[in-house]
């Protein structure tokens, strides 16, 4: 009730307008790409009713169209809407509307990524704190061991990051692959945690996001979720914050 007789904040406005995450439009505030009413927006502002929003000199509107797509990425293209990255994702879908990535699958990987315009389930399903689950298979350089199985599944210390990995479920598929499903996403985390076990990823390929699976779809393609898979991701969502409860953020890209 308070948040409609103050308004609502600038970063939660774009990110349900579908124009990018909420830490995303922060950081776009930062930059001075946002205005409202002629006037450069800073964090914290509210939107009230008949306010003008403009981001890049569009003028932005409370987006009343569900999108929300999968995509089977391929190796090379960046998970990122920035024009200035050439093989950025967007481009490369070449979607009607404007859309962004739930989250990042790095240049190298390939596999399941989510795109939408919708911003408040971007942050329910992208905050580590509501251990939503996405799963891998991933082919290293040499042979696995079961030595370092437990030592993937038991979380690990990154010294680059300074962090130390959640407990994981991780399971050998053949001699060189394994799966492994993650509640987090540190930046190349998946890559990161093999390193620190003596191993070098060969492939990684996103397999699973919560209830979405990559299935057969073709490299290069996407697809429009079904009703069902939207109903139940909704479902799975439903209790999860789409703020941070505290300052340590994880980012997803593995």
């Amino acid at each position: 009730m308070e948040e409609k007789q103050a308004g609502i904040r600038i970063n939660k406005y774009l990110s349900e307008a579908g124009v990018c995450s909420r830490r995303a439009a922060d950081r776009e505030i930062e930059k001075g790409n946002v205005w409202i009413d002629g006037r450069k927006a800073v964090t914290g502002d509210r939107i009230l009713p008949g306010m003008k929003v403009t981001f890049c000199g569009k003028e932005v509107s409370p987006e009343d169209e569900e999108i929300l797509i999968a995509f089977h990425k391929p190796v090379g293209i960046v998970c990122t809407a920035e024009k200035r990255e050439k093989n950025n994702i967007i481009d490369y879908i070449g979607y009607p509307k404007r859309i962004y990535p739930v989250g990042r699958l790095d240049k190298d990987s390939e596999g399941l990524i989510l795109l939408t315009n919708q911003g408040e389930l971007v942050n329910k399903m992208m905050r580590a704190g509501n251990y939503h689950e996405k799963e891998y298979v991933v082919t290293v350089n040499k042979d696995i061991t079961g030595d370092f199985l437990n030592q993937m599944r038991n979380g690990l210390y990154l010294e680059e990051l300074d962090v130390h990995t959640r407990p994981c479920k991780v399971k050998k598929v053949s001699a060189r692959t394994f799966q492994i499903i993650l509640t987090q996403g540190y930046n190349r985390q998946i890559r990161r945690m093999c390193e620190a076990c003596g191993y070098r990823v060969r492939k990684l390929v996103r397999t699973r996001i919560m209830n979405i699976l990559l299935g057969d779809l073709e490299v290069g393609t996407y697809r429009d979720l079904t009703r069902e898979e939207l109903q139940e991701l909704k479902k799975l969502t439903a209790h999860s914050y789409s703020a941070p409860k505290s300052g340590k953020k994880g980012t997803a890209r593995k």
